[in-house]
């Protein structure tokens, strides 16, 4: 009988502890070990989605992940991926392709349904592998969840994949919550977890050795190290909307160009954003739900939305609609990326109710053009020509709907192709697109500053390419992978 493929999840003590980074980096260690690795997450929820070369969505990390892994991303490394849509419901991507919207308490009844889907990607992964590190979702303390999991003990169980549960030290309450997820497993559950870790750690990592033998002595799991804080993975795009402060920075007043972006409610694809805010030329200020768009802004960036009828309604109602008009009556610049790009016409028509209730809303009015949602999704890569600039980009476009109107003359992308994509109102000052990732072109982030009298100083690719390698530097230095490879070699 064939040997299984070693395998390793990394399941957290709760959301944001960090899994989706130390995956990533422990994909850029073992391949750096020349080992082929694959990354895997049974079920994602985000709405920073990417698309994989054959037209596919999975999650943003899992794409980070297998760049990290130096292979491409493919559908099967992220099977079910859930975009919130409200605070109940969701639109269920199985196997890249859009499977509908289902209610929390819905899904929640027919999440076993995917299972089969799931293991089934999980072999197309394994097949070629040396090494499979899956991310898990969430926690498995969600005992409340547990019922039909597909995302944590479910899947490791079906699977039969061993685990290692990581903590976030820098939350505080860390041996409690290693501890307190023991407790509440069931003890084949408890089990299957074959050490823990401890991530974000501040300081001297020897202060918390008493701390490692105090969750050893209570769960019986061995500690595979403390791992400290590591500013540089800044540069990594981040999964959750909870991240998006993460690169705001003061500038200096003198030397910089104010971009302020709305935080819409359903905000997607934010990863837009990552270039700028890592520019030392630019003061990235992400406006909170309450608070007015600043007035001495010179660039507005609408971004990408899960759902563009009642992020259009969100927006209004904090007042961002009128400082939106005042700023362009001041003659300041606007930019709306998919879908802030619609909300920007003078319509948005859902004839067959594919956000919610069939009818037509109107738009900001900024630029002449209306959309029509339509239940038919685009994803697929995109490159092409920023017009003005004539300079390359590359990018993704993940959206439904189409967008048309007179200002579409003059768009601001012609792709591959000769197809032109997106609007320029006559003045100039107001534009948009369906590109996701723009600004991770250096070319065209350059020449897009330099039409503000700012210079890029940074090569994003680059940056991010230097922040996986010292990721990976860092996890071998602290933790114990040789340990963590045995693990999953013994699966």
């Amino acid at each position: 009988m064939k040997a299984r493929v070693p395998a390793l999840m990394i399941q957290g003590t709760g959301s944001n502890v960090g899994k989706s980074t130390l995956v990533a980096g422990l994909c850029r260690a073992f391949a750096r070990r020349g080992l082929a690795v694959r990354p895997f997450k049974p079920q994602n929820m985000s709405n920073n989605a990417a698309v994989t070369a054959d037209g596919g969505e999975i999650g943003r990390a899992q794409a980070v992940q297998a760049r990290a892994a130096g292979v491409p991303p493919s559908i099967h490394m992220n099977p079910v991926l859930l975009k919130p849509e409200t605070d109940t419901g969701a639109q269920v991507i199985v196997q890249g392709q859009r499977r509908g919207t289902l209610r929390a308490r819905d899904y929640g009844a027919r999440k076993a349904e995917l299972m089969p889907a799931v293991l089934d990607s999980f072999a197309r992964v394994s097949a070629g592998a040396d090494l499979v590190l899956v991310e898990g979702a969430g926690s498995p303390a969600e005992i409340n969840l547990r019922a039909g999991d597909i995302a944590n003990m479910g899947f490791a169980a079906a699977a039969d994949v061993p685990v290692v549960l990581a903590g976030d030290i820098d939350r505080g309450g860390v041996i409690a919550s290693l501890v307190g997820t023991h407790a509440v497993l069931e003890p084949a559950e408890r089990d299957r977890i074959k050490g823990f870790l401890v991530n974000k750690f501040r300081g001297d990592v020897r202060l918390f050795t008493e701390g490692e033998l105090a969750i050893s002595e209570r769960t019986g799991w061995p500690s595979l190290g403390v791992l400290p804080w590591l500013p540089q993975t800044a540069w990594l795009p981040a999964e959750d909307a909870i991240d998006l402060d993460r690169q705001t920075r003061a500038r200096s007043p003198a030397q910089r160009v104010k971009v302020a972006v709305p935080v819409i409610s359903r905000i997607a694809n934010f990863d837009d954003l990552d270039p700028l805010g890592m520019e030392p030329a630019v003061e990235l200020v992400l406006v909170p739900p309450g608070q007015p768009l600043p007035g001495d802004a010179h660039l507005v960036i609408l971004p990408g939305s899960k759902s563009t009828i009642g992020d259009l309604a969100f927006l209004r109602a904090q007042g961002w609609d009128i400082d939106l008009l005042a700023h362009s009556r001041r003659g300041g610049a606007i930019l709306g990326l998919c879908g802030g790009y619609q909300m920007l016409g003078r319509t948005i028509a859902d004839p067959e109710g594919v956000e919610g209730p069939q009818g037509t809303v109107e738009g900001l009015g900024l630029l002449d053009v209306s959309t029509v949602l339509t239940g038919d999704k685009v994803t697929e890569p995109a490159s092409g020509i920023h017009l003005s600039t004539d300079t390359g980009i590359t990018g993704y476009e993940i959206h439904l709907g189409r967008t048309d109107g007179p200002d579409c003359r003059r768009p601001l992308l012609r792709l591959e192709g000769g197809r032109p994509d997106g609007a320029t109102s006559p003045n100039g000052r107001v534009a948009g697109c369906y590109v996701h990732g723009l600004f991770g072109s250096d070319a065209f982030r350059r020449a897009f500053l330099a039409g503000f009298g700012m210079r890029s100083e940074i090569a994003y690719e680059a940056q991010v390419e230097a922040a996986l390698d010292a990721l990976a530097e860092h996890v071998e230095a602290h933790l114990d992978l040789s340990r963590m490879l045995e693990i999953a070699q013994a699966r």
